[in-house]
């Protein structure tokens, strides 16, 4: 089913999420566990996908939700740890002050605005909701993103997603709660895509 982005940019995601690489060949469905943090968890798995970075960025995320109460991890959360985790993630923001801004938003989740979002699901419409497809303990949206990360690094042949893959990939979707933190920052997403898109083309 394709989609567009914020960008006008056509863009398709599968009903399936988190798809790799194997046996099936692309669009093989993937080992969830890399990410749900379900039953059985495979490390082994999630090391094979992600950089370093990135896979403290998820064990990040999902310790905050847990610790906040939310069932699922979204989007606002995988921004959280991005910004907390790769000083390559703050560099592609205009500045200090506005990277301060946009972790002063999120620490006040729990005791503001993300209170409407307590107990809620994160569906920002991006992707189709399959009830076969779900990712346990994931916001639609977020399983979406980490899908987004897989692609641009398989678009550059690198064997492992980063950081900057991920906070592409969420910018990418306009009805996010990522991209309502960043726009309550005053972050203008659509020149933060270009950046990132830059450095993509600058590693390929």
């Amino acid at each position: 089913m394709g989609v567009r982005n914020q960008r006008g940019r056509g863009k398709c995601f599968p009903a399936v999420m988190f798809r790799a690489s194997g046996a099936g060949g692309v669009g093989a469905v993937q080992n969830r566990t890399a990410y749900s943090g379900g039953g059985s968890p495979a490390p082994e798995d999630l090391d094979t996908r992600l950089t370093v970075e990135l896979a403290s960025v998820v064990s990040a995320a999902r310790r905050r939700a847990t610790r906040d109460g939310d069932r699922q991890v979204d989007t606002a959360h995988l921004l959280h740890g991005l910004l907390e985790w790769d000083p390559a993630v703050r560099d592609a923001f205009e500045g200090g002050p506005q990277v301060a801004r946009l972790l002063g938003y999120l620490v006040q989740r729990s005791i503001g605005y993300g209170l409407r979002w307590h107990g809620t699901i994160e569906d920002s419409g991006a992707v189709p909701v399959v009830a076969e497809g779900a990712v346990p303990g994931w916001s639609p949206a977020a399983a979406a993103a980490m899908d987004g990360a897989l692609d641009r690094a398989h678009a550059r042949y690198a064997t492992r997603a980063g950081c900057l893959d991920l906070l592409a990939a969420l910018v990418d979707d306009p009805e996010s709660r990522a991209v309502e933190v960043l726009r309550r920052a005053s972050v203008d997403t659509a020149r933060l895509a270009d950046r990132l898109d830059g450095e993509r083309s600058g590693q390929d």
